[in-house]
C-alpha cells in the first residue's frame, strides 16, 4: 500500500517541499530510504521504527521503501522524522490519506516519540503558505517562532501520538500564537552611553552611523575606548520592523548557535573573533549556510583588531557591503543570503598601538606602520562610510561628568530613522540613508552651490573616489535628518567630510 505525506528540507535560509512516498509490501522485512538522503535522514529509519513501536503501534515486519521527491534534490537535517512515521502509517492503513492531505509534518523524533525541534522553523511555515496548505504541524517549541509569519495556522506538537491524534482529528491541537523575544545580550541591563567619558566626537559618530546605518572605522589607541563605545551601538537601534524581524529570525532559526524561540525584534549584533575564516564570516561549506555577515543583516557587525583578520576574509565582505547579499555557488546550485549590515570596526594607529598617543612613545619604524595600516585595504576603507580618530583620554577627562545617556541619543536617532523610513517609503526593502541607489542619492542629496564647492575642493584635496563621495553625501544626509531633516547646509557636508579622516591622510602621504 502507498501513502504520502508533505515535508521540508532546509535550502539556504529558505525551504524547498520534500514529498514523502511510503509502500509497504510483502517481502524480505527491510526499510529502504532513497532519494539522494544525507546520513542523518537514513538514521531516520531507525528512529523512526521505535519510536511508533515505543508509542504502541506494533507494525507488522514487511519490505518498505520509502522515496523523497524529488529525487537530485539532496535531503539533510532532522526535519523529514515526523513526516516519515505519518506516512508509514498510511502506508499501513492507520491513517486515512486525506488525514494528511494539505498538512506539512516537520520534526525530529526520539526514540520514546517525543518530537524534538527543528532549525528553520519559520522558513517551513512560509513555505508552507506559499504552497497554499491548509496548516503546519511542527514541533510545540518552533510552534512560537513558526506562527509569527502569520497567514497559515501552525500547530506545536511534543509528541508523536499528539500529531497523530490530531491528524485523525480525535484531539485537536489549538493553533501556536506568536511569542515577542529578545536577543539573549537583551535580558541582561544594557550599558550605557552615559558610563563613557569623555571621547565627544566619537559619540557623535557612533550616533551618526546609528542612525543612518552607516558603516564605522573607530582608529586609536589601546584603552581610548574604542570597543566600550561600540558595546553600547545596540542600545541606540530601533527595534526591528515586522518585515525586518521575519527575514533576521528566519536565518537565526537556522543558522545561529541559539535559535531564538520565537520572534526577533532586536537588531542583531555580532562581533566574531579575529581567527574567524572565510566561511565563517561570509557563508557557504558543503551544506552551504549563513556565515556571521548574514547573522548581522538589518543589524551591525563589528570587528574589533581590524587588521588582525585575514585579508581574504576582510576582502570577502566588499560584495555584502555593497550589494546587501552573500553569493554561494556549488555545482548543483545558487545560494544567496541576505547580508545587509552596518560595519563597525576598531583599529590601533600602529602594531604597538601607541602612534600619536602623547603618554608613550611608539618605535614601530615607518615601513611597520604602513604594513600594519595595509592589511586593510583601500577598497575596503572606501566602503567605512566614518573614519575616526579616538585619542587617549586624559584623567581630568575621566573625573569628569556623565555625557548625554543612551536613551537621550537613541530618541534623536529614532526621530532621524523615522524621516527615512517617510522619505524612502514602506516599499523600501531597507529604509536608511546608507542603503540608497543612485537616483535615490540624486534625489534627495541636492545642495546649495556653496555645499557643492565644498565638496569639489575635497574631492580633489582628498583624492575622493567616487564611492567615497557618495558615502560623504549619505553621511551628510543623516546628520541633516539629526538636525531635523532639512536640505543638506554647508556645515552639514563639512561634517561629513571631516570624518574621512583616512583619506587626508592617504592624500598628505
Amino acid at each position: 500500500m502507498l501513502a504520502r505525506a508533505t515535508a521540508a528540507t532546509p535550502w539556504g535560509i529558505e525551504a524547498q517541499p520534500v514529498q514523502i512516498e511510503v509502500d509497504v509490501h510483502n517481502g524480505l522485512p527491510q526499510i529502504q530510504i532513497v532519494g539522494l538522503p544525507d546520513a542523518s535522514v537514513r538514521e531516520s529509519r531507525e528512529r523512526v521504527q521505535r519510536a511508533l513501536k515505543n508509542c504502541g503501534f506494533d507494525l507488522s515486519p514487511k519490505s518498505i521503501v520509502v522515496n523523497l521527491a524529488p529525487a537530485d534534490l539532496r535531503k539533510e537535517g532532522n526535519h523529514l522524522d515526523l513526516a516519515i512515521a505519518l506516512a508509514l502509517l498510511g502506508a499501513y492503513g492507520q491513517i486515512s490519506e486525506e488525514n494528511l492531505n494539505g498538512r506539512l509534518f516537520c520534526g525530529e523524533l526520539g526514540l520514546d516519540g517525543t518530537v524534538r525541534s527543528v532549525r528553520g522553523g519559520l522558513a517551513v511555515a512560509d513555505l508552507a503558505a506559499r504552497m497554499g496548505l491548509s496548516e503546519v504541524i511542527l514541533p510545540a517549541a518552533n510552534g512560537p517562532e513558526a506562527a509569527a509569519l502569520g497567514g497559515i495556522p501552525v500547530f506545536g506538537v511534543a509528541h508523536l501520538v499528539e500529531a497523530i491524534d490530531h491528524a485523525l482529528g480525535s484531539a485537536p491541537l489549538v493553533a501556536a500564537s506568536p511569542r515577542e523575544v529578545l536577543f539573549s545580550t537583551a535580558a541582561k541591563k544594557r550599558p550605557d552611553l552615559s558610563d563613557v567619558r569623555g571621547q565627544t566626537g566619537a559619540k557623535r559618530a557612533l550616533e551618526i552611523a546609528a542612525a543612518g546605518g552607516h558603516n564605522l572605522l573607530f582608529l586609536g589607541p589601546p584603552g581610548s575606548g574604542k570597543t566600550m563605545l561600540a558595546r553600547r551601538l545596540p542600545g541606540l537601534l530601533p527595534q526591528l520592523a515586522l518585515a525586518e524581524a521575519i527575514e533576521v529570525t528566519k536565518i537565526w532559526s537556522l543558522a545561529a548557535e541559539e535559535p531564538p524561540a520565537g520572534l526577533v525584534l532586536e537588531r542583531p549584533f555580532r562581533s566574531p573573533h579575529t581567527g574567524t575564516s572565510t566561511v565563517g564570516m561570509i557563508g557557504g561549506g558543503p551544506s552551504p549556510r549563513p556565515g556571521e555577515a548574514s547573522l548581522a543583516h538589518n543589524g551591525v557587525l563589528f570587528l574589533d583588531e581590524l587588521p588582525e583578520f585575514r585579508r581574504d576574509t576582510l576582502e570577502a565582505l566588499r560584495q555584502p557591503l555593497e550589494e546587501g547579499l552573500v553569493s554561494v555557488v556549488r555545482a548543483r546550485a545558487r545560494f544567496t543570503f541576505p547580508a545587509r549590515f552596518a560595519l563597525l570596526a576598531a583599529m590601533n594607529p600602529c602594531p604597538c598601538g601607541h602612534l600619536g598617543d602623547p603618554r608613550y612613545d611608539c618605535r614601530c619604524p615607518p615601513p611597520m606602520v604602513e604594513r600594519y595600516r595595509g592589511r586593510v585595504s583601500g577598497p575596503l576603507l572606501d566602503r567605512i562610510d566614518l573614519h575616526v580618530e579616538v585619542p587617549a583620554v586624559s584623567l581630568k577627562e575621566l573625573r569628569g561628568t556623565s555625557g548625554e545617556t543612551t536613551a537621550d541619543v537613541a530618541a534623536r536617532i529614532g526621530r532621524a530613522r523615522e524621516q527615512q523610513a517617510a522619505r524612502f517609503g514602506p516599499e523600501s526593502p531597507s529604509p536608511i540613508n546608507a542603503a540608497m541607489n543612485t537616483q535615490e542619492l540624486r534625489r534627495f542629496c541636492t545642495t546649495t552651490t556653496e555645499g557643492r564647492a565644498l565638496l569639489e575642493a575635497a574631492f580633489e584635496r582628498l583624492g575622493l573616489s567616487a564611492r567615497a563621495l557618495d558615502r560623504v553625501l549619505k553621511v551628510s544626509r543623516t546628520i541633516a535628518d539629526l538636525d531635523g531633516g532639512g536640505p543638506i547646509q554647508p556645515v552639514h557636508l563639512a561634517e561629513a567630510i571631516q570624518y574621512r579622516s583616512l583619506d587626508r591622510r592617504m592624500a598628505r602621504g
